[in-house]
């Protein structure tokens, strides 16, 4: 059976919240409507789009809000200004995790194509064997992501792992069954990853790294 390193990727992979932001600034005025604080957007990254809009707005039109923000990612994509850098560490977490022999997958909310976008920037699109996303999928945390990546990559739960950094992705992993680890460096608490139920929390992505040695040896 394979073995599935499963990737959250907005601050999990990438730090993506300054654009994340700007985009959903230029889509609330827009519609006449405050933009919440960087600090409070935070809170609901992961989640797919139009959930997301309706724990920030919530007597908004929410499919209206989603609609406008991806017109106003895809206009920022095209202008050349997404900044969705890799986290330091990822690069070698990847290699290190490839050359162990763990399977790659991402589950997140972010849509297919600006999935596809962020890993090309980074040379990454043909690194990961399964690609998970809002357009197909329930939000986390739901364990659809999961499950299907599971299947895609011919892994079970019991040689999987989900490291993400939220608490969405750590009720994901839970519900499907696959160990959680929770990325610190993310955007949400270690209190609130412990508390959804983080089965390990890594402080920075090298710790990924010892977590998933561990449980290779724990799985043969």
């Amino acid at each position: 059976m394979n073995r599935l390193a499963l990737f959250d990727c907005d601050g999990t992979l990438v730090d993506s919240g300054a654009t994340i932001h700007r985009a959903l600034d230029e889509t609330f005025n827009a519609h006449a409507l405050d933009c919440p604080p960087r600090a409070q957007a935070q809170r609901v990254i992961g989640l797919s789009l139009e959930q997301a809009m309706a724990e920030l707005a919530p007597d908004a039109d929410h499919g209206a809000l989603a609609a406008t923000y991806k017109d106003a990612f895809i206009a920022m994509r095209g202008a050349g200004t997404v900044e969705e850098p890799l986290f330091n560490g990822i690069a070698e977490l990847l290699d290190t995790l490839e050359a162990d022999g763990w399977l790659l997958g991402i589950a997140t909310g972010k849509s297919l194509r600006g999935l596809k976008y962020c890993l090309a920037s980074h040379g990454l699109e043909r690194r990961f064997v399964t690609l998970q996303t809002a357009d197909g999928n329930p939000s986390k945390p739901h364990p659809a992501m999961a499950l299907a990546a599971m299947a895609e990559a011919g892994a079970e739960p019991s040689t999987s792992f989900f490291i993400g950094d939220t608490a969405w992705d750590m009720g994901c992993a839970r519900a499907a069954g696959c160990t959680a680890i929770g990325a610190a460096w993310g955007y949400h608490s270690v209190a609130e990853l412990i508390a959804d139920g983080a089965d390990h929390v890594a402080e920075r992505p090298s710790e990924v790294a010892v977590i998933a040695a561990a449980l290779k040896e724990a799985m043969a």
